[in-house]
């Protein structure tokens, strides 16, 4: 099981669409109270020189957040990049439910999809990657 950390990145870094139709399938339709209404923001963006250098502002990236209580007091945030709210707020509704006893049913039929969509980006991008690698090599001269 991930924790809360890895779950809330992944459905933030995910298919706005793709995360909808996974919660429509799930069918669950908890009662909630917003705590905070979707909203739209930006965030500064840092970076390091060489990934390990001194940080500085790379610029800001638009993002959108939400909160929210379901009936049993169980408190959901979420962020997603760009200016979905339907998707912050069903990152929020998951987020709630992987701490109650649904959390097995939702990591199956909802995060582990999400993960294999990961993974299969990143393996698609790295094939990407390696197809314009360039091998450089240098031959011995032979000044005889």
């Amino acid at each position: 099981m991930m924790d809360r950390k890895e779950w809330l990145s992944l459905m933030a870094t995910s298919n706005g669409a793709r995360l909808a139709a996974l919660w429509e399938a799930v069918g669950l339709t908890p009662d909630f109270t917003m705590l905070r209404q979707p909203e739209i923001g930006a965030v500064m963006v840092r970076g390091r020189a060489g990934g390990t250098g001194n940080a500085f502002n790379l610029g800001e990236m638009t993002v959108t957040r939400t909160s929210l209580r379901l009936a049993d007091g169980t408190i959901g945030h979420g962020w997603c990049q760009g200016r979905d709210k339907t998707q912050a707020r069903t990152i929020a509704l998951v987020d709630a439910l992987m701490q109650g006893h649904e959390a097995e049913m939702i990591e199956t039929r909802i995060i582990a999809p999400l993960r294999t969509d990961r993974k299969a980006r990143h393996t698609a991008r790295a094939e990407r990657a390696a197809a314009t690698k360039v091998d450089f090599f240098t031959m011995a001269r032979g000044d005889d």
